[in-house]
């Protein structure tokens, strides 16, 4: 099973793109992408190698692609992995009432906001 790091120097591969140009364009040290140091990608950075890469950050961060559509302001909806792992990283300590009330609590505080404008 491929793990982020593993997945990033595939998409590389396949496109062409020397891992070091990647990382030299993200601002990332010459080296920060070997699995053999870094097991896991820290959300931001994962979040700024989708972008240059084009891909779904749910695509990047598990090798698949999950279709949410959009939220009601037409932005892409956050896909279940990608929620889960920006709150907890790699860890598998979230459960899917965790993810329920995580969605509760941003559609709460989505009407409240549209309340005080």
């Amino acid at each position: 099973m491929f793990n982020s790091i593993q997945y990033v120097r595939e998409i590389c591969k396949e496109r062409g793109i020397p891992v070091s140009r990647l990382e030299r364009d993200c601002g990332f040290a010459n080296g920060y992408l070997n699995p053999q140091k870094l097991q896991k990608l820290p959300y931001e950075r994962a979040a700024a190698i989708a972008r240059y890469l084009g891909v779904n950050l749910n695509y990047l961060l598990t090798g698949a692609e999950e279709s949410h559509g959009s939220d009601h302001a037409g932005r892409p909806a956050i896909s279940d992995a990608e929620l889960k792992f920006a709150l907890w990283g790699d860890s598998e300590i979230m459960d899917e009432q965790d993810l329920a009330d995580v969605r509760r609590y941003a559609a709460f505080v989505r009407e409240r906001k549209k309340d005080l404008k």
